[in-house]
């Protein structure tokens, strides 16, 4: 985890309706006492270069450009424990996800990737209500970098043949194992 530079706030540009652009749930961050909770709770932040607090710091002051180019919310596990534990009641787990929408819809560069990761599990765990790693694997670096995929195919093939890989047989068809499912959350995600 990086150490959060010191920011000037006098020149740094601000985009105060940030909250609020993350939903009703958005202005329930200023609840917030950043007491740390969410960060002592979160099981990835050590791989995070701005903490959870930090970032919900960022996000109230409405400094956009720092917490959509961060990594940190696409390397939340949703794992809801700082929602869990936030004293506060606020939905930080929800407003994640909101933060990895806002970021796809303006584009960041930082969210391409992750985002091309995030659609690719979803269709192969729509499709077959697991992870099957090959496919995963293949579908995600022709979607995010097709270039990048030669330099793992070492790798692949070393798993391969170690028996960490399993070659699978395609599916024979058909409706997805979690087509309802997905269904139901396009629904109630579609519902105001």
């Amino acid at each position: 985890m990086a150490n959060l530079s010191p920011l000037d706030l006098s020149t740094a540009e601000r985009d105060l309706s940030l909250s609020s652009q993350l939903g009703p749930s958005g202005l329930l961050l200023r609840r917030c006492i950043q007491c740390g909770t969410c960060t002592a709770s979160c099981p990835s932040s050590a791989a995070m270069d701005l903490t959870p607090r930090q970032m919900w710091r960022l996000v109230s002051l409405g400094l956009a450009d720092e917490v959509l180019h961060s990594k940190t919310m696409w390397l939340c596990t949703m794992c809801y424990q700082c929602q869990v534990r936030c004293p506060r009641g606020i939905p930080l787990t929800e407003l994640i996800a909101r933060l990895k929408h806002l970021a796809l819809v303006r584009g960041m560069a930082q969210s391409r990737r992750s985002a091309a990761f995030y659609r690719t599990f979803a269709q192969v765990m729509r499709r077959y209500g697991r992870v099957r790693e090959l496919e995963f694997m293949v579908r995600y670096y022709l979607a995010a970098d097709p270039a990048s995929a030669i330099s793992y195919s070492g790798l692949g093939l070393a798993m391969l043949r170690r028996g960490k890989i399993k070659l699978e047989p395609p599916s024979l068809g058909g409706p997805g194992r979690l087509d309802a499912l997905f269904a139901k959350v396009a629904e109630l995600e579609a519902k105001p």
